[in-house]
């Protein structure tokens, strides 16, 4: 039986002065499939704009948002969605016999279409001697990834942000601090000085009786692992990624995602305020 999730989301701009709003671009669908059918959905937003819909080059819904050209000293942004989920909590996960020890090879085919995960964007010498700390002497693919992922739970303090925004790996190790943002995007360039295709997801997180952090969205990494595909790692959790999570965009880079932006037009000195609420409950 699949556990059923709905999940409220409101996005909430206020501005100092009247504002025109431009377009913008929302990244909170989740992304359905195999594992997740969305069963029904709602988007509000006030004052209202027009909406059209596509799937992006990594496949991920986005609403593109135009307004008529008036002023407003708020913009929100409501979403209701109501999902199926049908991935249980993973405590085998398929992988191929060539896969388990560590290191090992990607054949030609998936490392062409997986260039892009490799990326060594980010990768100091400072996070190449965390990496070697944590890491070393183990060569087992899975065990690997999961100290990886215990390592950034341990290691860190969970602290929440509300500003929009990751920090690059080299500043969650000075600060010795982060938001699940902070933790994936680590987790992330970790796997991939490790040569491993690694992926940033936001979504959402439902733990029964709570919500993480009073509400808000969430993120951790995905490595492909062939065999089992996209396999999420949670390090804020430090857990395998299953059927508490709800992903909803995928992507190289975390700068590339953001659940909405956009612009507007107004005076030099307007200031923005943004709120924002999230509740995740089991129905």
């Amino acid at each position: 039986m699949p556990t059923t999730l709905r999940i409220f989301h409101e996005t909430c701009y206020t501005y100092s002065q009247p504002v025109i709003l431009g377009d913008h671009k929302l990244l909170i669908r989740p992304r359905d499939g195999h594992d997740i059918r969305i069963e029904a959905s709602m988007l509000d937003m006030k004052p209202g704009g027009l909406i059209s819909w596509h799937r992006d080059e990594l496949d991920n819904s986005v609403a593109l948002v135009t307004f008529s050209e008036v002023e407003t000293t708020q913009l929100t942004i409501t979403s209701e969605v109501t999902v199926a989920h049908y991935l249980s909590e993973r405590s085998y996960i398929p992988i191929e016999p060539h896969v388990a020890t560590y290191p090992f090879e990607y054949n030609d085919h998936e490392r062409d279409l997986l260039s892009a995960y490799f990326s060594a964007e980010e990768q100091t010498a400072q996070v190449e001697s965390w990496i070697t700390g944590h890491t070393s002497n183990n060569n087992d693919t899975l065990s690997l990834l999961q100290q990886l992922s215990s390592a950034i739970k341990n290691d860190f303090i969970y602290q929440e942000r509300h500003e929009e925004g990751v920090q690059s790996p080299d500043q969650t190790l000075n600060l010795a601090m982060g938001t699940c943002r902070d933790y994936a995007w680590l987790f992330v360039i970790a796997a991939r000085r490790l040569g491993l295709a690694s992926r940033f997801v936001s979504g959402y997180f439902h733990t029964a009786g709570t919500s993480l952090a009073d509400g808000s969205t969430h993120a951790w990494a995905e490595v492909y692992l062939p065999g089992s595909g996209w396999t999420g790692f949670d390090p804020t959790a430090d857990r395998i990624v299953g059927e508490n999570h709800v992903p909803v965009s995928v992507a190289i880079n975390p700068i590339d995602i953001p659940p909405v932006s956009g612009r507007f037009t107004g005076p030099k000195n307007v200031e923005t305020t943004l709120t924002v609420r999230v509740n995740v409950n089991q129905v």
